[in-house]
């Protein structure tokens, strides 16, 4: 059966009504808990990919062995977590409002994301357990395999994991911000592949003041979205050493079921 496109505003509502339970307003510890103000709750399409990722954690983890990915293009606007501030988005909101560019509070780590066209999207959905990685391990891990998909377009990266941070020349070219809720990971990272740079001056990713770079700008090889799609997802089977076992599509994104090959050694 085709994917329903999330193109639409009404598929975009089924899906965020169809997704709708009580777990949406439970926490997992203190941390979890997010006051959003009214003009900052999360935009519909943000909330659905949000539910859409609780979803698969709910499937996960009543089929052992078993994880998930969502690459692809995430809703055009700004995302704010658990250590983003408003100043770090240096637009009013009418301004906002005229880019299209929805301010969206959302229930994970790091600061404040730019999602724009030209970025490729990384949602592993991972069982924390099965892979013996505590949060702050998993996070280290993804800030190893973005590293390891800019060096594979022959341009070493700067692998920040203090800072959690992967740079080219000193300007962030990556995001990384995660979730865990029942043990299982949400969120990930997103990579500037060709990305638009000149409204990172307007906001500062994560705090920083330095405006973040492209893929595209810094290496002299071929870049394109889908060739950095493939590459993160071989990245992500190579480090958590998992196999794919089918992929479809789920609208601006391709939703590919994992499952793990038996060396947990490895991890």
């Amino acid at each position: 059966m085709r994917a329903r496109s999330w193109s639409s505003p009404v598929a975009r509502w089924a899906l965020l009504f169809a997704l709708l339970t009580p777990s949406l307003v439970t926490v997992s510890s203190p941390a979890a808990a997010l006051v959003a103000p009214p003009d900052t709750a999360p935009a519909p399409d943000v909330a659905a990919l949000t539910l859409r990722q609780r979803q698969l954690g709910y499937e996960i983890t009543e089929t052992p062995g078993s994880a998930a990915v969502l690459i692809g293009d995430h809703p055009r606007g700004v995302t704010l977590g658990r250590a983003a501030s408003r100043v770090n988005v240096k637009l009013p909101a009418e301004e906002l409002h005229a880019r299209d560019w929805p301010l969206s509070w959302v229930a994970r780590g790091g600061g404040t994301m730019l999602h724009l066209p030209g970025q490729v999207t990384c949602y592993p959905i991972l069982p924390l357990a099965d892979f013996r990685l505590t949060p702050a391990a998993y996070v280290s891990a993804l800030v190893e395999i973005a590293a390891d998909v800019v060096a594979s377009f022959d341009q070493p990266a700067d692998a920040d994991y203090g800072d959690v941070a992967v740079r080219v020349r000193g300007r962030r070219v990556a995001h990384i911000g995660v979730a865990v809720s029942g043990g299982v990971t949400r969120f990930g990272f997103v990579l500037n592949v060709l990305a638009d740079l000149g409204p990172f001056r307007d906001v500062h990713v994560d705090g920083d003041r330095v405006p973040m770079t492209s893929l595209h700008r810094e290496t002299t090889s071929r870049v394109t979205e889908a060739a950095a799609r493939r590459k993160v997802l071989d990245a992500l089977l190579r480090r958590f050493d998992l196999r794919r076992d089918d992929t479809t599509a789920a609208g601006p994104f391709t939703l590919t079921h994992l499952s793990r090959y038996a060396h947990p050694d490895r991890h």
